[in-house]
């Protein structure tokens, strides 16, 4: 089965090269599509959206990413891809739930968002905290693997 998406706009910011942590102070403008201008309205009441892009740049490469440590960090214990959010996946779909900043008739603006300048989006979710749980659980792994992400 073959799934085909196109883009509804793309990522402009200061960020032009992939990188593994310290993505929560920067500020990216989502560029809408001319035909999906429009759709955003009603998004300023919300505080946080959740944001699929599609990993351009990414190669997955199953010897190298199937199993590894996150960010290739030997502290880290060594999982398969499906426990980790690298972005070296099998489908190059990312997705990440941010701020947002500014909501404009054409374009929308957040902080936090995981994603170089350029990438495609693929869609936009209102963050619901009833769908997306804060009482959800992780390794401890994961907290020490945070610390200078966002």
């Amino acid at each position: 089965m073959q799934i085909n998406m196109e883009p509804i706009g793309f990522v402009s910011n200061d960020v032009h090269g992939k990188k593994d942590v310290s993505w929560g102070e920067d500020v990216s403008t989502i560029r809408l599509n001319e035909e999906y201008i429009g759709g955003l309205q009603g998004l300023n009441d919300f505080s946080h959206v959740t944001i699929i892009y599609y990993l351009d740049q990414a190669v997955y490469n199953r010897e190298k990413h199937l199993k590894r440590h996150p960010q290739n960090r030997e502290d880290m214990p060594l999982v398969g891809i499906f426990s980790q959010r690298g972005k070296d996946r099998p489908n190059r779909i990312g997705m990440t739930s941010v701020q947002i900043i500014g909501v404009f008739e054409d374009r929308l603006t957040v902080k936090g968002l995981d994603a170089i300048d350029g990438t495609p989006i693929l869609d936009i979710k209102p963050y619901y905290p009833v769908y997306d749980r804060k009482d959800a659980t992780v390794p401890e792994w994961v907290d020490r693997l945070m610390e200078h992400y966002f």
